[in-house]
């Protein structure tokens, strides 16, 4: 009789994948129906006896089974079988290796069953023509500097994100124009035989006609610019990591830098604070320590799941004067899903160096990267220690997929998916008294609303109305893509 409780709930578990497939509707809630409407026994065990994969051309099939939490001879309970599955389908996803990730559960015998994993590769080669902007982003070139063509780079970008099968990288850029780079770097994240460990190696070299030597008081940046090139750059790195399980991540990194900038800069008409030295050239090293905790539905973007980290980097030989700092950096972010497609975010992020005392590269702040206040993007906020809380609630409009005109293997349909969103967020960025700027020092907050365009290979387009604490408004666009 158990046997035949099994095999009927594994039938209407199987039922319960399909549908969701076919119909976009809740697995989990159908699935919690389906046992109360049944009264299937759902502590009977299921044994796996096969795991089929298909559509991996070139990824290595150890590469995928290293990332299922269900293996081989693995025992489960049925109520566990769902989650084991669920959780599975993401960690393969989020390799960034494959456009589209099935795992299908088949029954094999009343008490067995196999996995079926199918599998839609990406591109994995892209030799693309570049155009590299000089400023900090998209908004602050089109609205300070007008677009100016004129500040663009331009070159090749060579990527290939899975040279020999097992997801290690290749990347070359060549780069002229109003600033010349040259970058090479290479990793690979499976680089021992359990697949628990990885590294990588990159180098670069930059010439700048124009660099940032000083933040105004308005926090604008002030540029430093001459018709010859003013700054070089060169960096040599190694990287280690180290990944037990499927969530905990763990990287050291070892980098040695070398910048010279024109002699102007570190006199007092312009900056003799950028080094905090009085040498236009240094070289020193960086030694970073990095943890992450990562589970997310879609590492690009979540919509369920957690992330959090930390990282301690030491720079230069010493603790105190030059560029001599000890910085530690710290982020959390939990995703939550709620009911009729309704999502929430919290996300925070903190850093802190020390000694307060820091030479003007190592005071950068907000408005770098990643860290920004939307509504505050024409600004640039240094700072010793900074942190920034948001949160965002969205509603998925709409998802679709549109089918191809013609066949590409690795790209059957185009999917498009519209999320509309409002956000609040806040944040405050601590510098000494001597660098105090008409942002820092005091509380910020910002807020608006927008939308997020999600399509091909998790490229992301986010158009947002936001506005500060200013009394500025505006429209401004940000796009992400792993290209």
């Amino acid at each position: 009789m158990n046997i035949l409780k099994c095999a009927f709930f594994f039938f209407g578990l199987l039922l319960c994948y399909r549908t969701e497939a076919q119909q976009n509707v809740d697995i989990k809630l159908f699935f919690e129906q389906l046992l109360q409407k049944t009264a299937i026994d759902s502590n009977c065990k299921l044994l796996l006896d096969t795991i089929v994969i298909s559509g991996n051309n070139k990824t290595k099939a150890y590469v995928i089974l290293r990332e299922m939490k269900i293996k081989q001879g693995d025992s489960l309970k049925a109520n566990s079988l769902f989650d084991a599955i669920k959780a599975s389908r993401e960690l393969v996803y989020n390799t960034n290796l494959f456009s589209e990730v099935e795992i299908i559960p088949l029954m094999t015998s009343a008490y067995t069953f196999s996995l079926k994993v199918v599998l839609y590769e990406r591109w994995y080669i892209y030799p693309a023509p570049q155009f590299k902007l000089s400023d900090r982003n998209f908004n602050e070139w089109w609205k300070t500097f007008n677009a100016d063509f004129s500040r663009v780079s331009y070159g090749l970008k060579f990527t290939h994100y899975n040279i020999s099968g097992r997801g290690d990288q290749l990347n070359l850029i060549f780069l002229n124009g109003y600033s010349r780079n040259f970058y090479a770097y290479y990793a690979a994240p499976y680089s021992n035989s359990k697949l628990t460990e990885g590294f990588s190696v990159g180098t670069g070299f930059s010439q700048n006609k124009e660099f940032t030597y000083k933040t105004s008081y308005n926090n604008q940046v002030l540029q430093y610019k001459k018709s010859d090139f003013t700054k070089s750059a060169f960096f040599l790195n190694a990287t280690y990591r180290k990944r037990n399980g499927f969530y905990n991540r763990h990287y050291y990194v070892a980098q040695l830098n070398y910048i010279n900038v024109d002699d102007s800069i570190i006199t007092t008409k312009y900056n003799p604070n950028y080094f905090n030295s009085s040498q236009s050239k240094n070289l020193f090293a960086d030694f970073t320590y990095g943890f992450q905790y990562i589970n997310l539905d879609n590492i690009n973007y979540p919509l369920k799941g957690k992330v959090y980290g930390f990282s301690v980097t030491k720079r230069g030989w010493g603790w105190k004067g030059g560029l001599n700092m000890l910085a530690l950096d710290f982020t959390y972010r939990k995703y939550i899903t709620h009911k009729h497609q309704y999502y929430s975010s919290f996300q925070f992020f903190s850093k802190i160096k020390l000694p307060f005392e820091q030479a003007y590269i190592n005071q950068r702040a907000m408005g770098y990267g990643d860290f920004y206040m939307s509504g505050l993007e024409y600004y640039v906020i240094d700072g010793v220690a900074a942190a920034i809380s948001k949160y965002t609630l969205s509603k998925k409009i709409f998802g679709l997929k549109i089918p191809m005109p013609f066949k590409i293997k690795q790209v059957p349909f185009i999917p498009l998916s519209v999320y509309t969103k409002t956000y609040a967020e806040a944040g405050y960025a601590y510098n000494k008294k001597a660098f105090d700027t008409r942002l820092n020092n005091r509380f910020l907050y910002t807020g608006g609303f927008g939308l997020d365009i999600l399509s091909l290979y998790d490229l992301k387009l986010s158009v947002e109305y936001s506005f500060n604490q200013l009394g500025e408004k505006g429209l401004f666009l940000h796009a992400r893509g792993i290209l």
